[in-house]
């Protein structure tokens, strides 16, 4: 899987960098975290197939957050294949969802399943047979929701310890990977003998919000953390007023939730370089970084 961020900015772009999206490819899948105004253009300076985007995980209603989405879901309707999208977000998106169409004059094309979420505990929200996505109530100036996603664990071949045992790509490895044992040639093996299990990856989406006992919930043991870090430590007062969150208490979460890296974005425009939030973030949790716009991370 990949993710690829195309806005880093908080409530106002600049000239290095647009509001917030970020986009997660996995397996050829697009889901598309939060979509603010410019984000598809961000797609394709990314060389990213909008057409891809199956989920769109909204965390809240703020412009900065969604204002692109209208547009987005204008072009995907031009594709001659009819497209669908389940679009996640907080209690009021039906609402809020309908008020945006009907802010221009289009045809609308794609299918969009709308579901809100209001939980103050986390809740598995969707689930295929490869992941998992779950989300929770956090506290912010409006209804706002951080997500996780939650790759299932998976059993993978050594196709060198199987081609030993006289095997080959087919559909007697497949059975293997699906953890059922095989007869082959008279003898029987295990998925034991040729496999382990790998642990699935864990990402967690925090974005806009004060530091809250949910926030540390849903990022427990992330492999990767993303979460907004509006302002350098010292401006916690005006984080506290806005209810957005510091350098220093993104770490102080990230070492709380036991997580192994930590990635901040959402940052003020005040800032001209981010190296003073990173460097109070590295203080308390040193596997910390800032994102730029169109950093890459694989996992």
């Amino acid at each position: 899987m990949q993710l690829t961020f195309l806005g880093t900015s908080a409530m106002v772009p600049t000239k290095e960098r647009n509001v917030t999206g970020i986009y997660l490819d996995y397996n050829g899948e697009g889901i598309l975290i939060d979509c603010g105004e410019g984000t598809q253009r961000q797609m394709n300076i990314a060389g990213i197939n909008r057409l891809k985007v199956k989920k769109v995980l909204i965390t809240h209603w703020h412009g900065d957050h969604v204002s692109g989405l209208v547009g987005l879901i204008q072009t995907m309707g031009n594709s001659d294949v009819p497209q669908e999208i389940k679009l996640f977000g907080p209690k009021g998106t039906k609402e809020h969802f309908s008020h945006l169409l009907k802010s221009c004059i289009f045809n609308n094309k794609v299918n969009v399943i709308v579901k809100e979420i209001s939980t103050k505990e986390p809740i598995q929200i969707f689930e295929n047979c490869d992941y998992e996505i779950w989300a929770v109530d956090v506290k912010h100036s409006a209804p706002c929701i951080a997500y996780s996603f939650i790759e299932k664990d998976k059993r993978k071949v050594n196709m060198a310890k199987a081609e030993k045992l006289g095997l080959r790509s087919g559909p007697l490895v497949g059975r293997l990977q699906t953890g059922k044992s095989v007869e082959f040639k008279g003898k029987k093996i295990s998925p034991d003998d040729v496999s382990k299990m790998v642990q699935g990856k864990k990402l967690v989406f925090i974005l806009d919000t004060w530091p809250c006992k949910a926030c540390a919930q849903i990022a427990d043991g992330a492999d990767l953390l993303i979460m907004e870090s509006c302002y350098a430590t010292k401006l916690d007062e005006k984080a506290d007023k806005y209810k957005h969150m510091t350098a220093q208490q993104a770490a102080q979460i990230a070492h709380q939730a036991k997580v192994k890296r930590l990635v901040l974005t959402h940052f003020s425009q005040r800032y001209k370089t981010v190296d003073e939030i990173e460097q109070n973030a590295r203080d308390i949790f040193p596997e910390s970084i800032c994102a730029f716009d169109f950093m890459k991370i694989k996992l």
